[in-house]
Formats: C-alpha cells, structure tokens, sequence
C-alpha cells in the first residue's frame, strides 16, 4: 500500500474526487485506508499466526488484500462474512484464484478471535513492555522508545512516561477531528457556524468540522480558511504575538511549504501592516504555498512568495527581518494519525541526515533576524534529537542568541496559556496528541541579540 513513496493522506482525497466517490462510501475508504495502514504492524504480526508463516514471506499484493480484511473485521463494524467475501474476490479479481483461496483461509482464522484476543495472542511471549506496546499500537519499537525518552525529556517522571505511553500510541491510532484554521480578518465565524464548524477551545483560530470534504466549503476553496492542525496554528500565532521590541515590520517564513503557517502568518502580517516574505527551496512546494496564499493575497496582505536554499539566506540578507519561522523539515512523528503509513517508512538514520539540515536553517535564521528580532524554531515530532539537541547545538555556537519562554504566547481560545508542554523552568514548549489533541509540535523562541 502506497509502495511507491505517495501519501496516503495526499493521494486518497484526489482519488476520491477522479471517481466521484462521495458521502459514506468515501468515509468508508479513508477509514478502510488509513486505519490498515495505521495498524499495519499489529495487522502483519496477527497474519503471521494465522497464515503460519511470517508476514514477509507472503506476496505483497496478496498480503495488503489481506490486510484490508484484517481492519474490516477486526476494527470497523463489517459484518464478518461481507468483510471476508469481498476481499477474497478482491484478491481472485487482482492477484489470482489461488491468492483468493489463501486469503479466505487466512482471514476466516482472524475472524475466529476480536482485536483484544488477538492481541493477547501475538504479545504473549514478549517479555519488554515496550516492545509489547509496540505491537499492540502498531509502532515501530524505535519509535516507542524515542517517545518515550521525548516525554522524560519533558517534564515526564519515568513512571509518568510509562503510564502516559499507551495513551500516546493510542492517539495516533485515532484519526482525530477534521481541523481548521480560520484566517483572522478573513473570514467570520458565522460562516463557518454555518458550514457545520465547531470552535476548538485549544486556539483562538482552530474549528473543527465534524465530516465531509472542507472543500465544499466556500471560505476554504478562496483560502480565507484551511485544514490546518490547531498545534501548527498555536506555532504561528505564538511567534506572531510574542512581544518584540522596536520595528515589527518585515517577517519570513524560512521553509513555508506546504503553506499553512505562512497563510495564517499572512492573514496576520496584513491586520498589522507587515510584509511577509514565504520561501521555500523548491519551485514545485513554492507553487503550493502560493496557491496557499492567494486568499490572504487577494485581500491585500503583502507577501512575495521566493525560491531559495533557506540556508543561504542569512548569509544574503543578514540583519534583515523581525521575525522569522523556521518550520524545519524533520521526520514528522508529530503527526503520525495524520500521515498513517510515516510509522513504517522512518528509521533512526533520518534523524542523522536531518540534523545538520536542522541546524543549518535555525542558524541561517539566527543570521537573517535583526537585532532584537524573533526566531520561532518549530517541528512536528517531539524527538529530542529533532528539538531541544537541536536548539542546544545551535545556542553553544552563538553569543548573539538567546531562549525567550515562548509559553505565555501559547494561549487558548480563552486567552489563557496552554498546559502541559513541558516542565517548570522551560523555556520551550512540547505539544502532545494524547494531552491537547494536536499534532505533537515542538516550539522554541530565540532572540537576537
């Protein structure tokens, strides 16, 4: 499933839409989609007993028909002889009369026992709790254990960690609420009371809509609103209103694409008068956030879309902005009920080529701010080697930078600041899906000296 490196959450929408496939029946897809990729892991460790062979010594295409059966019976309210029966005539119409044979026996076996069983059955002789946590939640066990020390990191006794773990992995089994940000001075909230939208309590511009495609919805096909997680929502807006002394004028976004910070921060830079300059390093992710964009644009905001290495342009223009967001490319474990097959795609060695790519663009930042000026360095995956190292590395090689508390800048629909984002003394803040209900941004603010 999406073996030839696509998205699942990028490409399913557009496939959808090219065969018209609407209402219930698409919701039944992006669930039977997503939710077998999300649980592929525990899916392939259950085929395994039930075919009596391992998971990767049966034929790939006959072994993600399978899978599809597996999340039909087991977590989606199938009945069991529809679920069985149109996916083995999937595998006889696609793969061959004898992988349809396969596949009945095999899922007939699954459908003799429910998830929790099953579960029983495959963790029963594992001995490490995490890695038996692996396998119930359908993690990779690296992973496991990075979020694990991510949360002692952050505040989190080991004993807290271990009790907040299963949490954790359960919520990035969860789909969570369909998110929306609405562009301040864009649009107002009784079009999207109208449109079915609820008020999200975690950021003053987050909605949730309870179904559908948001692309029905007028405000978002302009771009005077989006889909937008509310943590990415919450990063903007604490690098846009954390106070700031002397010019406020010029603003960058070092790494905008797709676009969605940089189309809040426009909306935001047009109410205060400030020019918003969105760079992004290649021209295909540049016309994305111009398409992004063009609801701010059309309303007058000032924002000149550029295509440059973000790490060259402290060096060209050093000393020139207010405040710069470096929304720095990492491996996304923020975000993993989002983007449901990156569980299974990541390994350690992407932190190692991330990392210098990371300090690069926060340094460059650091370069391209004025004195007095704001960085917001931001990602979307709590791992400390994506997130506080990072900031630490940086901060060792500079006297002219230093950590402002960005938390008094988190703050809610309410007005008052977000908890729980780390321990007392921080300075930076960690969001986490299973305690605000956001995808688990990381957030650090730095100022030039």
């Amino acid at each position: 499933m999406a073996r030839d490196g696509a998205y699942a959450n990028l490409e399913l929408p557009s496939v959808l839409r090219q065969r018209h496939v609407r209402g219930r029946d698409a919701a039944f897809a992006t669930e039977l989609t997503y939710g077998t990729l999300r649980l592929q892991g525990l899916y392939d460790a259950i085929i395994a007993v039930a075919a009596d062979r391992k998971a990767s010594a049966i034929d790939p295409a006959v072994l993600d028909v399978i899978r599809l059966g597996a999340h039909q019976l087991l977590a989606m309210r199938v009945p069991d002889h529809a679920a069985v029966s149109a996916t083995v005539a999937i595998a006889r119409q696609h793969v061959s009369q004898g992988a349809g044979g396969f596949a009945n026996a095999v899922l007939r076996r699954i459908s003799e026992r429910t998830r929790e069983e099953w579960v029983q059955v495959v963790t029963a002789d594992i001995v490490d709790p995490l890695q038996r946590l692996a396998v119930e939640h359908s993690h990779p066990e690296w992973i496991v254990r990075s979020l694990r020390a991510a949360l002692i990191a952050h505040g989190s006794t080991p004993a807290l960690a271990d009790a907040e773990l299963p949490d954790l992995l359960a919520a990035h089994n969860d789909p969570g609420p369909l998110t929306l940000v609405a562009r301040p001075g864009l649009v107002e909230d009784e079009a999207l009371e109208q449109a079915g939208a609820t008020p999200l309590a975690i950021a003053s511009t987050a909605w949730s809509l309870p179904a559908g495609d948001p692309g029905v919805l007028s405000a978002v096909r302009d771009g005077r609103a989006a889909v937008q997680d509310a943590g990415s929502q919450l990063v903007a807006l604490a690098l846009a209103e954390a106070q700031i002394e002397g010019t406020d004028r010029r603003w960058l976004d070092l790494c905008a694409g797709p676009g969605g910070k940089a189309g809040l921060l426009a909306a935001l830079a047009l109410q205060r008068g400030a020019v918003l300059r969105a760079n992004e390093v290649t021209p295909h992710r540049a016309e994305l956030v111009r398409h992004t964009l063009a609801g701010a644009i059309d309303a007058g905001a000032d924002v000149e879309v550029s295509v440059e290495d973000g790490r060259l342009v402290g060096a060209a223009e050093p000393g020139v902005y207010d405040r710069v967001l470096v929304d720095a490319p990492c491996t996304g474990l923020g975000a993993l009920r989002r983007r449901p097959e990156s569980r299974w795609r990541r390994t350690p060695e992407d932190l190692t080529e991330l990392g210098p790519l990371q300090r690069d663009l926060l340094g460059s930042a650091l370069d391209a701010v004025r004195p007095g000026g704001l960085v917001a360095y931001a990602t979307c995956s709590p791992h400390i080697g994506e997130t506080t190292l990072v900031v630490k590395d940086v901060l060792k090689h500079r006297t002219d930078a230093e950590l402002v508390d960005v938390r008094p800048w988190l703050r809610d629909r309410a007005g008052d600041t977000v908890t729980g984002v780390g321990a007392e003394g921080e300075s930076w803040a960690q969001l986490w899906t299973h305690r605000h209900g956001t995808d688990s941004m990381f957030i650090a603010l730095l100022r030039r000296r």
